[in-house]
């Protein structure tokens, strides 16, 4: 059953369940979560600050508003590189036109760059990576779709193509990675973890929205993973080390419950 089915059926009992907990606003900005992750990188040579945004949604749910609040977070951190994890769309349309979210993508900067990859509703929204690619491009983000690039001499910076909705090729996304330094790669499905290579770094993902309805004595009602709440959110190996977002926007249903939005800002650091 996909998320939207599970949710839509489990909404009564999660609404009874979720007394005192707290329910996402349809429009506006809702609330969210900096939080702040340090960890060692092998490789890395000097500390390095990564603002991860992941599971926009702009659409049906997610408003301009939201997003606005979103990236003026991100840099008020001052990160050195921005990482975009993918579903930055709905796959179904909101309110606010898709230019709308991309003006405010094009106002994050980052020393190193502003990177993206693709999820599953940017494939499912464009029908084909082509339009999403080009759509970022004008907003001056660069897509890693199954590729890597060095954004410093001692980081090299890999994208997949979504696991699910997309034509990943690990093989093609780790292939210029140099011999030294650090391997940061970006998959916006966790699901790949059991296939990285344990001495990639760091895997940093998205998707599962951290089960985005949380119950009591139940846990996550959804993950949208084959591992079920394996990867569900936060530090997870694979066995290869990696780390998922909550995310910052909802699918299915306006609703969060014991389960906030996340905007993570990861300071590496080099392993000693």
């Amino acid at each position: 059953m996909d998320r939207r089915r599970f949710l839509t059926h489990a909404a009564a009992v999660a609404a009874t369940a979720a007394v005192g907990s707290s329910v996402a606003q349809v429009s506006g900005a809702y609330p969210f979560d900096v939080v702040r992750q340090r960890a060692a990188l092998p490789g890395l040579q000097a500390p390095v600050r990564i603002a991860w945004l992941t599971d926009l949604h702009h659409g049906e749910y997610v408003r301009t508003a939201s997003v606005r609040a979103w990236v003026d977070a991100a840099l008020g951190e001052a990160p050195d590189l921005v990482l975009l994890g993918g579903d930055l769309v709905d796959q179904t349309p909101g309110a606010d036109a898709d230019a709308e979210l991309f003006a405010e993508l094009a106002r994050l900067r980052a020393p190193l760059g502003v990177l993206a990859v693709a999820g599953n509703h940017d494939h499912g929204r464009f029908r084909g990576i082509g339009p999403f690619v080009a759509l970022l491009h004008g907003a001056g983000i660069e897509t890693l779709v199954n590729r890597g690039i060095e954004v410093r001499p001692d980081l090299f910076v890999a994208g997949l193509d979504d696991f699910r909705n997309g034509r990943p090729d690990l093989g093609a996304t780790l292939r210029d990675r140099p011999a030294a330094g650090a391997t940061l790669l970006a998959s916006h499905n966790p699901d790949v973890l059991p296939e990285v290579p344990t001495d990639i770094g760091l895997t940093l993902s998205g998707h599962t929205h951290g089960g985005q309805v949380v119950l009591p004595g139940v846990g996550a009602l959804y993950t949208s993973s084959a591992y079920g709440d394996r990867f569900l959110a936060g530090w997870v190996e694979g066995p290869a080390r990696g780390y998922v977002s909550r995310g910052l926007g909802v699918s299915t249903l306006p609703v969060r419950i014991n389960c906030p939005a996340e905007l993570t800002i990861l300071d590496l650091v080099p392993a000693t």
